[in-house]
């Protein structure tokens, strides 16, 4: 989740002072552009939710969930498990087109959930449809995820401001989160609103520093805990199209998990 002569002149020179004058709105719009960007971040391409789509042909609201995904390694908690799922990230990110860096992370949420919420069976492929809807797996407008898990450019969603359909979520932290001081806005690769991200947040590095909703690896992990709060098994329909619906808290919050359903299963059955 961005915020564009006198009548005895030749027609010649008429046609070239409409040519100057394309000319400069078109580097008017480019600047405009540059500076939006600079200064808020880009938006997700998911920004402006559609009018209610739940009668229209697609997934079914809980009918079913998406397909299963081959598992994520084997969480060791004693040991190192780099290697295991870089090399499980880089076979796969083959397979589904995902980038392999991103794919760590959603590994990582998907391992570590299984001890903290073993109940609520996360697979990788839901956080990964998430992903591939709120930001192209932050890859929005030519961004991109460093090798050290971070965007390169701050994804900020819209304001929850009521228009547009979106819901109206006032400010809960003062903008020290998304940068705006009276209505919220989700944040980052994962799209996660300031409340659960305050709530939920975790440090997938374990080195105690402060998460930051920003980097992959964290955000990936925080949208594991947020899926999992919702005591939902995510291997049941209702409850899987519960959780995903609950993660969206905004405007056609169905329409949203028709995606994300999309999305994951297309995953699921890519990598298989």
């Amino acid at each position: 989740m961005t915020e564009p002569a006198e009548r005895t002149r030749t027609s010649a020179v008429a046609g070239t002072g409409i040519a100057y004058g394309k000319i400069a709105g078109t580097v008017a719009l480019v600047i405009t552009g540059i500076v939006l960007v600079m200064t808020v971040g880009v938006t997700p391409p998911d920004d402006v939710p559609a009018a209610d789509d739940t009668q229209t042909a697609g997934p079914v609201p809980g009918a079913k969930t998406p397909s299963p995904a081959p598992p994520a390694p084997i969480d060791r908690p004693n040991a190192s498990d780099a290697d295991k799922l870089t090399a499980w990230a880089k076979r796969l990110a083959r397979r589904t087109k995902i980038p392999a860096r991103a794919l760590e992370a959603y590994g990582r949420s998907e391992m570590w959930m299984r001890s903290e919420a073993p109940d609520c069976r996360l697979s990788w492929a839901t956080v990964a449809g998430i992903a591939h809807v709120a930001s192209d797996h932050g890859t929005v407008h030519g961004g991109r995820i460093g090798r050290d898990g971070m965007a390169a450019t701050p994804i900020l969603g819209p304001l929850r401001d009521g228009t547009n359909g979106m819901t109206k979520v006032r400010d809960t932290d003062n903008g020290a989160l998304d940068g705006a001081a009276r209505w919220d806005r989700a944040v980052g690769p994962l799209q996660i609103m300031p409340e659960p991200w305050r709530r939920w947040r975790a440090r997938a590095g374990r080195d105690g520093q402060v998460p930051d909703p920003h980097h992959i690896d964290d955000a990936a992990l925080t949208a594991g805990r947020v899926l999992c709060g919702s005591n939902a098994d995510l291997t049941n329909p209702n409850g899987w199209w519960r959780a995903v619906r609950e993660y969206h808290d905004g405007g056609n919050a169905a329409g949203f998990a028709r995606k994300v359903f999309t999305s994951a299963d297309r995953y699921a059955e890519l990598a298989n």
